[in-house]
């Protein structure tokens, strides 16, 4: 593989790196025949984020050498954050960079090309991997909101960094209700400060959503997605359901498509009651999933249950192939899922470092593709709390 990116779209590419390294500490990184793919998913599987970098973006793109399967490999979050550290330097000082993957050296090689001839190398080691993926699809969810990304980014703007999640959803007159998630405490007698931000209706290119709908999700991830999109000055997409199910942040553009699905609080934030109305406040029905009887639902899940799940599957089967963001069908994360049935296993509960108290999210459905040497082997894993 080898990819050449010239100009502004440096930045671009530097950008997309800072806002993955929000989310997860391995970065995926797989040339598609549409383009070149970046995922990674953070430790509790919570939190999953997608750049699609079509042929266009680059000067030169080649997803594999003629005659040769194209390379995947799996390289630390951090190491290739650390090429693109900088922004001002990759804005002012970077004229091109060079990406190509060498399997036999199992060297993932970037070179900066820099003004007066400077040339900036940096050799790094990858592990070959299974191809991640996420099941979501966008078009399940009934409710969507789109906007300029400096919108929403103003509308975030008093929320403090500390803050782990933020409470989106449909208040009165059809505004749109951004407020801080505070957990309540029983024994606690003193009462959080809670900000709330409100967006009229005129403000957004899209709203389609019924008054007193709202979900909630961790605010530093939703950060990273929305400084990128201010940056390329794009309209972001929200797509999402019923409180513990997925929301799926979109941006799409001719050179671009970015998603990042976030699980959601499956219990109902105490601060957002006033945003609901009665019909609301009661579960959806659930909906059986046609076409697709394999996918597990876990709407019906006991929020002390495991949460999230993991599944291997033979890469010749063809079952589950790339995420929908590219042309290829398959992956999709439903809002609407079918019939689930999933053996729970006792374990002691982990804590994440760095969350917030025990909160119950809904997990996310991801899959991997190993090579057929490898026998399909359902994983479960236990409750996550969501990194803040």
């Amino acid at each position: 593989m080898k990819c050449l990116v010239t100009g502004g779209n440096v930045k671009v590419l530097g950008k997309a790196v800072h806002s993955l390294s929000r989310i997860g500490d391995e970065l995926y990184l797989e040339p598609l025949e549409d383009g070149l793919s970046l995922r990674t998913v953070n430790s509790s599987r919570s939190a999953y984020a997608c750049f699609l970098f079509a042929p266009l973006f680059f000067q030169l793109y080649q997803a594999a050498t003629p005659g040769q399967d194209p390379l995947r490999c799996k390289i630390l979050m951090k190491s290739f954050l650390s090429v693109f550290r900088s922004l001002v330097m990759l804005e002012k000082t970077v004229e091109k960079c060079c990406i190509s993957l060498n399997g036999r050296s199992s060297l993932l090689v970037v070179q900066l090309h820099c003004r007066y001839g400077v040339r900036k190398t940096h050799n790094l080691s990858f592990q070959d991997c299974e191809s991640l993926q996420a099941v979501f699809d966008p078009a399940s969810c009934p409710y969507v909101l789109r906007a300029p990304a400096k919108v929403l980014g103003e509308a975030i703007l008093p929320f403090p960094l500390a803050l782990a999640e933020v409470t989106l959803g449909i208040g009165r007159g059809r505004r749109v209700i951004l407020r801080s998630y505070q957990e309540e405490e029983a024994d606690s007698t003193v009462k959080a400060m809670v900000t709330e931000m409100s967006i009229g209706a005129e403000d957004f290119q899209q709203l389609q959503a019924q008054e007193g709908v709202a979900i909630t999700f961790c605010l530093k991830e939703f950060r990273g997605l929305l400084s990128f999109a201010e940056s390329a000055n794009l309209s972001l997409s929200v797509h999402f359901d019923a409180p513990g199910r997925p929301a799926i942040f979109t941006i799409k553009d001719s050179l671009l498509d970015s998603h990042f699905v976030l699980a959601t609080l499956s219990e109902p934030s105490p601060n957002s009651q006033d945003l609901r109305s009665p019909e609301v406040c009661r579960q959806a029905p659930q909906v059986q999933a046609h076409s697709t009887p394999h996918l597990d639902d876990f709407a019906n899940d006991d929020i002390d249950s495991y949460m999230i799940a993991m599944e291997t599957t033979v890469g010749s089967e063809g079952s589950r192939t790339l995420p929908s963001i590219s042309p290829s069908p398959g992956l999709q994360l439903p809002c609407n899922s079918g019939p689930h049935s999933e053996e729970d296993d006792e374990a002691e509960p982990s804590t994440v470092p760095g969350t917030p108290p025990p909160k119950k999210f809904r997990s996310l459905f991801f899959g991997s593709i190993l090579s057929p040497a490898h026998s399909p082997s359902p994983v479960l894993a236990e409750d996550s709390e969501g990194e803040g």
